[in-house]
């Protein structure tokens, strides 16, 4: 569950619902979408949330520049000189597109007076390619206000999902806190510095009815160490130390109560000194605090 909701919180299902993923990546948000019905529900909220949005933020054109395309089209299509006219010897009015010579006798002067053919299509194309240029400059238009919209709105998204995400890791922190304060099981242990580092403070909940141990982050009082070490808590069972696991002293944003690894015996907990990772066995000459049962 752990992986899930790193690969959840990782923004990638955000990145996919924009179309901006690579093909690896869309076939693994698939996969992982087909496998975990958690995955597909945070998927489906992402794109609902998205219509929202874009509801929310639809655009109409500009009522000028609609005018200016309808008035432009019914202009040309209304054009009269699109429809020429001419006169036949019996005084009947044609179209030039229509018009056909009468048939008249060899040996009678013609009545109809011959007429030089007009290129009735010229003002219909310069008409329509006006029109086109002037549609092609407003979707050009439309479609930057649309991207940069787009993006404003993925940086959005984004923002809003990582701070969902940290309201929602404290509310659950809040809660698992409340809960070891409400819970009588649990032994508040107070380790305190060796000779070697007297200022040093530490406390630490231990429940054996529910073998768990949590050390309180927000009130160490622990030095600060280098990349290279971390702290690592012990507990003495049976006269042998047991690794309970390691922590840092101070991490922006970190939880305040850690839970470590559990237990359902101890006669003492101990903190030391490790390489970065922890030891198989406690660096004696490194302890930090210390506290018996």
């Amino acid at each position: 569950m752990e992986e899930i909701r790193a690969y959840i919180e990782s923004g990638i299902l955000e990145l996919y619902v924009l179309g901006d993923v690579s093909a690896d990546e869309k076939l693994q948000v698939e996969t992982m979408v087909q496998q975990h019905p958690e995955v597909k529900a945070e998927l489906d909220e992402i794109e609902r949330s998205m219509e929202l949005y874009a509801d929310l933020h639809d655009m109409e054109p500009a009522t000028e520049m609609r005018d200016r395309v309808l008035n432009s089209l019914l202009t040309n299509l209304g054009d009269d000189r699109n429809l020429k006219t001419v006169q036949h010897g019996n005084g009947n009015i044609g179209t030039a597109q229509n018009f056909r010579p009468a048939q008249t006798n060899p040996n009678r002067e013609a009545s109809v007076v011959p007429m030089t053919p007009q290129n009735v299509s010229s003002g219909f194309y310069k008409y329509a390619f006006a029109a086109s240029v002037l549609l092609l400059c407003v979707s050009v238009v439309a479609l930057g206000v649309v991207y940069k919209r787009l993006q404003d709105s993925q940086q959005q998204l984004v923002s809003l999902r990582l701070s969902e995400q940290k309201f929602t890791r404290q509310v659950s922190q809040m809660d698992t806190e409340l809960s070891v304060f409400r819970d009588p099981s649990y032994n508040f242990i107070h380790l305190k510095g060796t000779p070697k580092n007297p200022a040093s403070a530490l406390t630490v909940a231990w429940s054996a009815k529910r073998q768990k141990v949590m050390v309180d982050m927000h009130n160490a009082q622990l030095p600060s160490l280098d990349k290279e070490h971390q702290y690592q808590l012990w507990a003495i069972a049976d006269s042998k130390p047991v690794d309970l696991g390691v922590f840092d002293a101070a991490i922006a944003d970190s939880a305040d109560m850690k839970l470590m690894k559990p237990i359902s015996a101890a006669q003492a907990f101990a903190v030391t000194i490790e390489p970065r990772g922890g030891s198989v066995n406690p660096t004696m000459n490194q302890m930090v605090v210390i506290a018996s049962l």
